[in-house]
């Protein structure tokens, strides 16, 4: 490129090369100080990721947000709402009924529980106690009202996929068994707590709600 380009078009062909970069990098490539390059995205238009402590950095035209207004380059995620913290606030207002830290923490690809806990305890988040886990809320306490009616019908949706393995497996190994003995049976000899209604619900996903029939709670006194 030639020596007299503007340090904005050079900006531009850099990002045009490689849609992410960190600023020092940057900077260095350009032949111009961190503040001075700063100043240029300002300009332009740019978008710091929310992973990696807001680290990277792309131009505003190039990410292509999905439906929960994410965008990831490999593993650096961007997202319309900005940082981690506005992000978090963001999704769960807008979930249904409410996410848990885990599930959170998979669809940003970063862990998030102490921020998460840094909301709630500065009124930015609200969170209820269900069985091991938390479910976090919106502030609002309209918007969380809604989320807490529909929470037992979200969180048997979203059982996370190795706790249904377990189910699975359990199911396969005593085919007989009824939902609350598998659920006992997996709390006992994994230490996992579910939900009845979380087996209920996905055991309907794969079409097997029909072969489990209704029995007594098992007696786990002889269990290993």
């Amino acid at each position: 490129m030639p020596s007299d380009t503007k340090p904005i078009e050079r900006l531009i062909s850099f990002f045009s090369e490689q849609p992410c970069w960190m600023i020092a990098p940057l900077a260095a490539k350009l032949h111009y100080s961190i503040p001075s390059v700063r100043r240029f995205l300002i300009e332009i238009g740019y978008c710091s990721s929310f992973t990696h402590n807001g680290g990277w950095y792309t131009l505003r035209s190039i990410p292509r947000f999905g439906r929960d207004g994410l965008w990831f380059y490999r593993d650096i995620g961007f997202s319309h709402a900005g940082s981690l913290t506005n992000t978090l606030i963001e999704i769960i207002t807008r979930s249904p009924a409410g996410m848990t830290a885990a599930s959170l923490g998979e669809k940003l690809r970063s862990r998030c529980h102490s921020i998460l806990v840094h909301l709630c305890r500065h009124g930015k988040l609200q969170r209820q106690k269900q069985g091991r886990s938390h479910i976090y809320l919106a502030a609002d306490p309209h918007i969380s009202a809604t989320q807490r009616q529909a929470m037992p019908t979200a969180l048997a949706a979203q059982i996370p996929a190795e706790i249904a393995v377990l189910v699975l497996v359990e199911f396969i190994r005593n085919p007989n068994s009824s939902f609350e003995q598998l659920a006992g049976t997996i709390e006992h000899n994994k230490g996992v707590t579910i939900d009845t209604e979380q087996i209920v619900r996905l055991f309907a996903q794969h079409d097997l709600k029909k072969t489990i029939p209704t029995a007594a709670p098992r007696s786990y006194e002889h269990l290993p």
